[in-house]
């Protein structure tokens, strides 16, 4: 462990400053109050994002909502799937998740997570029956499952995939970006991601038919669609019988996302050397372990997971309070209240099997906050703190016994 360590706590909730030409065109928006995006001129912020970050992405299209669950949602619903389909989720995600299923008039089926984070195939193959009408791959907190196999299994049934990729702007599988493999992908721009605008959410896609259908949902009421550069004969195909959500990325949030792009490639890299960084530190502590990634998979993490071992439950808390008292504040998604993350406070999706595996994990999964501004001597202090309350726990334990 280096001994280049501050006496004081790093902040790890701030987000990096906005940069200065997003400021610079927020005041022309104020000045010209065109904050509609089908009110302003052809190029208005948002269609300019749109069109950015699906080039950036290397997608065809790209369509910017309120929300990732918004995007979810309409993605769902632009599969055209019936009332009460199943579909296939990791256990392990964000309550928003099985939530865009409910909204759309769907079913959520939960599958097993392993202690690695990722889905179990084993369990994902068993559940993947003829009674699934689609997957929804759920890379939580930018852990990637199996896509090679998840994609294999779904294109061998016909099965339409979806990539909740709201962590993983910039993760690569096997060096394509992830939420171009499933048949769209959805991301989010919500303040603790890499991109912040506080809200927001953007689905990229190569189907024009889909996509039109999620443009007029998401609110391009009468001729609005045709401000959107996608195959017009789609949009006509779909005019009036969809229903309009109201789901819409209004102006002020595109101006503070788009000059955020360019510095998404400093970001990943700088998150991704601070999160290898820390685990090193981690790793080497008995009691500590951070799953590796798969092989086919390049991460761009602004947080870190690690798993306790060998702790009890008290062992847990008493882990949890002695991080806390040296100003780290570390989360263990099965054992806070109401944690969002943990699938038995789901109980808006009504009663679930249990699923031994994933509850076993979340028992002892932590997480912490990485931002990619973090300086060295920040990221001693966090892995220190870490170590030191570890330590602190077992040799109480052991001095117990």
């Amino acid at each position: 462990m280096t001994s280049n360590i501050s006496s004081t706590a790093p902040n790890v909730y701030d987000a990096e400053p906005i940069p200065e030409a997003a400021r610079a065109e927020i005041d022309r928006l104020l000045a010209t109050g065109d904050l509609f995006r089908y009110t302003a001129p052809d190029a208005a912020p948002v269609a300019l994002l749109e069109k950015e970050f699906a080039d950036l992405l290397g997608s065809r299209f790209a369509l910017a909502v309120s929300s990732c669950s918004a995007a979810l949602f309409l993605s769902l619903k632009a599969l055209g799937l019936p009332r009460d389909a199943r579909v296939l989720i990791p256990a392990f995600t964000f309550a928003a998740v099985p939530s865009a299923v409910v909204h759309a008039d769907c079913k959520p089926v939960l599958v097993e997570v392993g202690e690695n984070y990722r889905i179990d195939m084993a369990d994902f193959e068993a559940k993947l029956d003829d009674s699934i009408q689609a997957v929804l791959i759920s890379h939580m907190r930018g852990h990637t499952s199996d896509m090679d196999a998840i994609m294999a299994l779904c294109d061998a049934r016909g099965l339409p995939v979806i990539e909740d990729a709201a962590h993983s702007l910039g993760t690569l599988w096997n060096g394509r970006n992830i939420g171009t493999i499933g048949k769209v992908g959805c991301f989010s721009f919500q303040s603790y991601k890499l991109i912040n605008a506080g809200e927001g959410g953007i689905l990229v896609t190569d189907d024009a038919d889909l996509v039109a259908q999620a443009v007029i949902m998401s609110g391009a009421y009468e001729n609005n669609w045709k401000k959107h550069p996608v195959l017009h004969a789609a949009f006509a195909k779909w005019q009036n019988k969809l229903p309009l959500y109201n789901l819409r990325m209004q102006n002020l949030s595109a101006a503070v996302i788009r000059p955020q792009l360019g510095e998404l490639a400093r970001r990943v890299r700088d998150g991704g050397a601070n999160h290898d960084w820390v685990a090193k530190q981690l790793d080497a502590s008995p009691w500590l372990h951070v799953p590796p990634p798969l092989a086919q998979e390049t991460r761009a993490p602004d947080s870190i997971q690690f798993n306790l071992v060998g702790c009890s439950e008290d062992e847990t808390h008493a882990f949890i309070n002695a991080s806390k008292a040296r100003g780290v504040g570390v989360q263990v998604f099965g054992l806070t209240e109401n944690n969002a993350r943990a699938f038995w406070n789901w109980e808006f999706i009504g009663p679930q099997p249990d699923l031994p595996q994933t509850r076993a994990m979340l028992m002892r999964a932590c997480d912490v906050r990485l931002p990619a501004r973090l300086s060295r001597e920040d990221l001693s202090y966090i892995a220190n703190a870490l170590t030191k309350a570890i330590e602190e726990v077992k040799s109480t334990a052991r001095a117990v016994a």
